[in-house]
């Protein structure tokens, strides 16, 4: 079998909120590879202009009209992005939370289970974890999530192992830390509305967006007394994407895994790099502590590395702040 065979044989991927952050650059991932790709996106936060694949509008609530998408396409293959995100939010409206992240990915899989397609990759987090009890946190690591967005992806973990169970669904779940950076071509990067990433947010101070940037406590038991994080790039991730659709086409199934760099950055490390790159001051100012910021989350584990054969390559803080000072320069509001 030659390659356009073996790229056919696959199937096409089904990419499910492929227009947000972290879907358009694995779309961009997949395509590059040669592979056939559809995104279905609601564009409620997503953006149609960082999607240019084959594209449907559909909301994952719509039973019906996600029915259609997959009679249409036939995705032998999907990669599920869709879900709410903001702590805060899902603390303040946990309906939301848990009708669009677990209903809704309840309607996914029973589309997917009626309509043959039984591989997906999940997009989870690292907030499945909750508090940590041990630095750096391993896929062993116990997960007691402290908020309504970490337990209902929980729960879409959970719904996932019995529907592999039960109906010989094949899932992996990738728990991210912090998704940071941009394409290296400066054209796909973070536009959140409202923006909550620390990155950004910096950026928009170099900008003259915001006049500082706040740094939520500096009183932690970390060597600066700020908040410690593990930053990973965005195109690193993309990557992990295409390494376990692969891994799932090949048989593997029931994966769980943690994707970082198992290197964390405190806030006033972040800011500093930010005013190396940016050459621009970049003013911050101490605020009190968030409520449930833990002092340091940074990723371990070896499932990645020893399954996917994955291992981040371009997430060097520098190369970060780089690609994304790049984009914002490029789309200072974003796509519009």
């Amino acid at each position: 079998m030659d390659n356009q065979e073996s790229v056919a044989a696959r199937g096409k991927i089904l990419v499910a909120g492929g227009a947000g952050y972290i879907g358009s650059h694995t779309v961009r991932r997949l395509e590059s590879e040669g592979r056939d790709v559809v995104v279905l996106d609601n564009l409620s936060t997503g953006h149609r202009e960082a999607a240019p694949a084959s594209f449907e509008e559909v909301d994952l609530g719509d039973r019906e009209a996600l029915g259609e998408v997959f009679e249409k396409h036939r995705p032998s293959s999907v990669v599920h992005f869709a879900a709410k995100c903001y702590v805060g939010e899902s603390v303040s409206e946990p309906s939301k939370y848990y009708l669009e992240n677990v209903g809704h990915t309840w309607n996914l899989l029973e589309v997917m289970r009626s309509s043959g397609c039984r591989n997906i990759v999940f997009s989870s987090t690292c907030a499945t974890f909750g508090n940590p009890v041990e630095v750096p946190m391993t896929e062993a690591h116990p997960q007691d999530p402290i908020n309504p967005y970490g337990r209902t992806k929980l729960h879409m973990e959970h719904m996932m192992q019995d529907y592999a169970h039960a109906y010989g669904i094949r899932y992996a779940a990738l728990r991210y830390f912090n998704a940071a950076g941009a394409s290296q071509d400066g054209t796909l990067g973070e536009a959140h509305d409202p923006e909550t990433h620390i990155i950004p947010l910096i950026l928009q101070v170099a900008l003259g967006q915001r006049d500082e940037i706040l740094v939520f406590g500096d009183d932690y038991p970390t060597p600066d007394g700020t908040c410690i994080r593990d930053y990973i790039h965005v195109e690193d991730l993309a990557e992990a994407h295409l390494a376990a659709v692969r891994a799932l086409e090949g048989g593997r199934g029931a994966l769980e895994c943690n994707l970082g760099t198992g290197q964390g950055y405190s806030v006033l490390e972040v800011i500093e790099a930010a005013r190396r790159i940016t050459g621009h001051a970049i003013p911050h100012r101490v605020a009190p502590r968030r409520e449930g910021d833990p002092p340091e989350l940074v990723s371990g584990g070896s499932v990645a590395r020893e399954v996917l054969g994955w291992t981040p390559r371009r997430s060097a803080l520098d190369d970060i702040l780089r690609d994304a000072w790049n984009f914002h320069r490029k789309h200072p509001r974003g796509f519009e």
